[in-house]
């Protein structure tokens, strides 16, 4: 990280990668040079990097769209653009700081390697060809600079900028912003951040560690002016003015004092001395909603749990109160045993049937009872899986240290306690060769695949598996093709729970034929397999909702299955993502859910530089709030072991939760859309209604929701389920504040 940002100052070096994800590009400057057009064509060959290469049959595209949405709506591999622009000198002689050249590629999705005049200068991620193998980097800003001094720079004269792309699956290209070429300045080295893992909240104040850090090789002295503002009241409630003096790569920090309530921004104004060049930007103060769980003992596992005669049973009951908890089941079935002092139930049920368990938890200040319906019969996950998934934060590069790091703070921080329990395991743990007769093999970043398996049932905790039934898996790994039997039993050996089967190169192998069945062939191959063994394993269909596959997915057994593209942590593709599942709710039932991808709140990266989500927190509670009405699936995504406490607060309010895992098993559906706000409405099985009203501005709206209008009765009763409060009965409508991107959800009875 540190190399990368100082690059740009040694001029022995042509080019560095800029700070992805975690710090944000700047914006262009007013002089920047937009490339907003390219030619564009598949394929391969370095002839292409040329300057003096005719491009003139190459198709014509935006440079900032992804092809697939161009006319390339099947492609995956390799493509290539080609950009001209004609560099001013006066860009440079204009410029205060003379030192770099920018250019600004945005996202590429997967792999780029990018020349200026037929001068490579750089490369984000590594191609199927290189060594090592593809690896993707899909995530990453694509931004480099080079010494303005470089001969590969043509002033006042065309320069063809030309990326080499490999699309692993997916879509692919450059994407989510337009490139651009500029010259630095030194403010573009400023960054002002809040970490989240050191910010302090109590009941009335939040402390807030503001962190100006220089990320370049030279000093900057400015001003900094940051300012807390109540959006809601539409007013200024504190300033702070501070001259900084940031030497090479150094960091400054403060502590300023916040309102704890919600609707608090923190607005910054950092002003170079010698120029007057101006980073501004504004940060959402987080706030917590959920009340810390009461001392005395609570049980929060849904009350109904399916499994198939003759497999193992793994159940954690998920309580909470003051340690240390006993457990206690009465009528547990044949061959089953629960272990007091972690809530464990483990054994085999020989009989199918239903068996009505009664559970207690007890401490020293009370006892909590809940009567939880075993249902062994053909169906399993009645309710959404509830875990994490190791690909959002540590992408290829997941272990097993890694792996039974989040799982242990999974215990430890307590969210096993109100329902976390699957611990999967996605792209990256292959070997490049299988054995000898034709076994996949775990790499050495995973030594003993079944002990990790055990290791985690041992502590109530479900385990997980990734592949795919292509060649290679997204991250160009080994997948199951051919090999889907081999993989069945091995799984079954290690013991997994979870396999999520992920489209990623089967369009390189499957027949020209592209009939419905051709789509729905591999992935009733794996099911077949999978079923041969005694194990309950959730099928997860990961393949981007090709050919509607809410529709066919029972068909091949599967519990649940992905019904969009990959989420990334924005406003635009979450909310793109959560709202755009209408009216797919009609679809989701007990044993079959729609997925509309994992969580992406806390630290994510998706294998390197992990940082804080981009949501912010009223962003990230309207997508709990969502995803817990759709009835999704809910995989954290983030590190759990540096969990900070927002994020631990947001993610462990049980009446939320129960939303999800609610037995009726029906999804919300839009009752209100407009352009401004959405109300969307989940029937629950004791007869009330979780309603979510969500803001879709970016500023205060002040909405006002008849009850006849999502056809609920003139007087229900009302809960504020992240607060946990009773609001009384509120006749003819809700009439309430709710903040930019936010959320306010409730449970209305009649």
């Amino acid at each position: 990280m540190k190399d990368a940002m100082t690059g740009c100052m040694k001029h022995g070096w042509y080019v560095v990668l800029m700070i992805c994800f975690a710090l944000p590009a700047m914006a262009q400057h007013p002089d920047a040079l937009i490339l907003k057009e390219a030619a564009f064509t598949t394929g391969d060959s370095l002839q292409w990097a040329s300057p003096g290469y005719s491009d003139q049959h190459w198709k014509r595209i935006k440079a900032g769209e992804v092809w697939q949405s161009q006319g390339f709506p099947d492609y995956h591999g390799y493509g290539w653009y080609r950009m001209k622009v004609v560099i001013p000198r006066s860009l440079k002689q204009q410029a205060a700081w003379k030192d770099s050249l920018r250019i600004y590629l945005a996202h590429v999705n997967d792999v780029d390697e990018t020349w200026l005049n037929g001068v490579r200068i750089g490369q984000t991620g590594s191609f199927p060809h290189d060594i090592g193998g593809y690896v993707s980097k899909w995530p990453y800003i694509r931004e480099y600079h080079i010494p303005a001094a470089d001969k590969a720079i043509r002033w006042d004269a065309e320069n063809v900028i030309a990326v080499r792309v490999f699309d692993g699956g997916g879509t692919g290209g450059i994407f989510m912003g337009t490139p651009y070429v500029d010259l630095l300045r030194k403010i573009d080295g400023i960054r002002l951040t809040l970490p989240e893992d050191q910010i302090i909240f109590s009941d009335k104040k939040t402390a807030l560690p503001v962190r100006l850090t220089n990320l370049f090789n030279t000093t900057v002295k400015g001003t900094l002016r940051s300012d807390i503002f109540d959006l809601a009241a539409g007013k200024k409630i504190s300033s702070h003015m501070q001259t900084m003096i940031l030497t090479p790569e150094s960091k400054g920090a403060f502590i300023m004092e916040a309102p704890h309530r919600a609707g608090i921004r923190l607005r910054y104004c950092f002003t170079e001395t010698a120029t007057g060049h101006q980073l501004k930007g504004e940060l959402e103060v987080p706030y917590l909603q959920t009340p810390a769980p009461a001392p005395a003992p609570r049980i929060n596992s849904a009350p109904v749990y399916g499994v198939s005669p003759g497999t193992p049973v793994i159940f954690k009951v998920a309580a909470t109160g003051t340690a240390p908890l006993h457990y206690h089941a009465s009528g547990l079935p044949e061959g089953l045993m629960i272990d007091s002092t972690n809530g464990v139930i483990t054994g085999v049920i020989k009989q199918a049937g239903n068996y009505r368990i009664g559970v207690t938890v007890t401490n020293v200040l009370g006892v909590a009872a809940q009567s939880l319906l075993l249902k062994a019969g053909g169906t399993i996950a009645l309710t959404p899986p509830m875990g994490w998934n190791s690909w959002n934060c540590w992408g290829l590069s997941v272990s097993e240290d890694k792996v039974k790091s989040s799982a242990q703070a999974l215990l430890d921080k307590g969210l096993a306690d109100h329902g976390w329990n699957y611990i999967n395991v996605d792209d990256g743990w292959q070997q490049p060769q299988r054995a000898a007769d034709s076994s996949i093999l775990p790499n050495g970043k995973f030594p003993d695949m079944k002990g990790l398996g055990d290791w985690l049932h041992s502590r109530g905790l479900k385990f997980g598996m990734y592949s795919s039934p292509g060649p290679l898996t997204c991250g160009g790994f080994l997948g199951s093709y051919r090999n889907e039997e081999k993989d069945a039993a091995t799984y079954a050996n290690w013991g997994i729970d979870y396999l999520k089967y992920d489209w990623c190169s089967y369009d390189q192998v499957m027949p020209a034929d592209t009939s419905l069945e051709t789509f729905i062939h591999p992935f009733r191959v794996m099911q077949q397999a999978i079923r041969k063994y005694p194990r309950d394993i959730v099928y997860n269909l990961c393949q981007y909702g090709l050919r509607e596959v809410w529709k066919w997915g029972p068909q091949v057994d599967a519990q649940t299955w992905r019904t969009t593209e990959d989420i990334d942590d924005t406003w635009e593709s979450m909310a793109g993502i959560g709202f755009g599942q209408y009216p797919l709710e009609k679809y989701a039932r007990p044993g079959n859910w729609n997925d509309p991808d994992m969580m992406i709140v806390g630290q994510v990266g998706w294998g390197e530089n992990l940082h804080p989500t981009r949501l912010t927190p009223d962003e990230q509670y309207t997508h709990v709030s969502l995803w817990s009405l759709l009835a999704a699936p809910l995989l954290i995504g983030c590190d759990i072991s540096r969990i900070d406490t927002f994020t631990l607060n947001l993610l462990t309010n049980d009446e939320v939760l129960a939303i999800d895992q609610d037995t009726l098993g029906v999804a919300a559906g839009r009752r209100i859309a407009t352009a401004h706000y959405e109300v969307w409405v989940k029937p629950l099985a004791d007869g009330s209604k979780a309603i979510g009203i969500f803001n879709k501005d970016r500023q205060y709206r002040h909405l006002t929701v008849p009850w006849k209008d999502i056809n609920l009765s003139a007087k229900p009763r009302v809960r504020n389920v992240w607060t946990q409060r009773d609001l009384g009965v509120i006749p003819v409508a809700y009439t309430v504040d709710v903040p930019p991107h936010g959320v306010v959800l409730l449970r209305c009875s009649e």
